[in-house]
């Protein structure tokens, strides 16, 4: 009888301990695990931890013609633990976000100025796609490939939210050719031929 109402007291002393932690700002000090950061103690917590100025223009003049610049929880403590963060995109006039992943997170994407077409691809291998026009939203399922496409004549703007402070991301084209995979590995798994394995390698930085 005693075990019973020991276990109940404890969980109930983890329970409260747990819901008196408002927060957990990230201190970037320490490593990062599959949970996060640790917290930054408590008496070094300012209100600039919760705010966030760096979502500015970011640089389109790349092979991809995009740019991301995110707020996540290295960039932006103060969303370490809370299930959140934002990233603003940029897409040049003939910009493109290849085919990627976010494996941690969900995303929704807000388009704030130009014409983006926007797609993901189902487990089963059917094509959710649209063309979205300013004010549209759109929402992508975590771990899906997903994509965003320059459709207009002028830059676009767009504002991407996350499910995760830290949603990661892996992009297609840089996973199959931006490395060191053997290129007869990748011509088995891809059917594409040598050359235009190499050509690939060549643009997106891979070896072997």
């Amino acid at each position: 009888m005693i075990l019973p109402i020991f276990l109940m007291f404890s969980f109930l002393l983890s329970s409260s301990s747990c819901n008196a932690l408002d927060f957990c700002v990230a201190d970037l000090k320490t490593p990062q695990g599959l949970a996060g950061y640790s917290c930054k103690k408590l008496e070094l917590v300012t209100v600039d931890d919760f705010v966030f100025s760096g979502l500015h223009a970011g640089n389109t003049s790349n092979l991809i013609k995009a740019a991301v610049t995110p707020a996540f929880t290295a960039q932006f403590p103060g969303v370490n633990g809370l299930g959140i963060s934002i990233a603003r995109l940029d897409l040049a006039v003939g910009g493109v976000v290849p085919m990627h992943t976010h494996p941690d997170s969900s995303e929704i994407i807000v388009v704030i100025q130009g014409i983006i077409d926007a797609g993901f691809v189902s487990s089963a291998n059917k094509v959710y796609f649209k063309t979205l026009k300013t004010g549209d939203i759109m929402v992508f399922p975590q771990g899906l490939l997903y994509f965003q496409i320059n459709a207009g004549t002028t830059p676009v703007l767009a504002y991407v939210s996350f499910g995760s402070p830290s949603p990661g991301v892996q992009i297609l084209d840089f996973a199959l050719f931006g490395n060191d995979l053997p290129s007869n590995i990748i011509e088995e798994t891809t059917f594409l031929d040598d050359a235009q394995v190499k050509k690939l390698k060549g643009v997106l930085g891979g070896t072997g």
